[in-house]
């Protein structure tokens, strides 16, 4: 029987109170959280696990669920349970829609894939003239009809966003923001040449769990929640010009803030 190194993981108690596949699930996460086992790093078979505690092979299994389950690690049929990789890409609000970025012709998507070293593509895009909801029409000052683009982003072939602009009508239509490419620097340079200097956004975040469509898009592991973000664009003339709705896999993303200390 394959023995683990030592001191890779602990003994049961068996005088605690806590259930047993909890205690070697315990064990686990925090061997993972002192680097015992890194990023994409394989955890121990059942059969390990098993000869290690002298449990059966479902409370083993029960203990990785626990794992799989708060997102830890990720479990690749026929080849075992890893440890799952760190979010890869830093969204640093205070820079992501910095105007030299556009004036470079580049999205702030593109602009967080190259700082993370990633090769970004986009796909299901769907441009439409829609009534917009209650609460977008809200947000963009009662429109009646919108333009909507919605598309998926992914970095290196993996899903990891997928957004819905939504821009008032008059404003968009007949533009090339309702074109599939609407050009360099992404549809917040093309508002800008239209007289939509952009003056600040406004965002509001929540995490939660995915909804089933969701967890198909992104392509999300059992465990892994989602960041809903919905961002308000504002030009100099205080007008709502866009409201973008976005879904990111939680596990995809740092979302890292500069904020004043006055």
């Amino acid at each position: 029987m394959p023995v683990l190194p030592s001191g890779v993981l602990g003994a049961l108690d068996p005088t605690s109170d806590r259930a047993v596949f909890r205690q070697i699930a315990d064990q686990l996460r925090e061997a993972i959280d002192r680097g015992k086992f890194g990023e994409g790093d394989k955890l121990p078979s059942e059969t390990e696990l098993v000869e290690h505690y002298g449990v059966s092979r479902m409370t083993v299994r029960n203990s990785l669920s626990v794992l799989q389950g708060e997102g830890l690690v990720v479990s690749e049929h026929g080849k075992g349970v890893f440890v799952r990789p760190r979010p890869p890409v830093r969204r640093l609000a205070s820079d992501r829609f910095a105007r030299r970025h556009r004036e470079q012709g580049k999205s702030a998507f593109i602009v967080e894939a190259d700082g993370a070293g990633s090769h970004p593509t986009v796909d299901s895009l769907e441009i439409k003239e829609e009534r917009p909801s209650q609460d977008i029409a809200t947000r963009l000052g009662g429109p009646r009809r919108v333009l909507a683009r919605r598309r998926r982003y992914l970095l290196d072939g993996r899903p990891v966003e997928f957004a819905t602009s939504y821009l008032p009508l008059d404003l968009a239509r007949g533009t090339p923001i309702a074109e599939p490419n609407p050009g360099p620097g992404g549809i917040y340079a093309r508002l800008e040449e239209l007289g939509h200097r952009l003056d600040h956004f406004e965002e509001e975040i929540r995490a939660r769990m995915p909804a089933p469509t969701e967890v198909k898009t992104l392509q999300l592991a059992s465990g892994v929640p989602v960041i809903h973000l919905v961002r308000t664009a504002f030009d100099t003339e205080g007008r709502a010009v866009e409201v973008c709705d976005t879904v990111m896999a939680a596990d995809a993303y740092v979302l890292a803030y500069q904020l004043p200390a006055t």
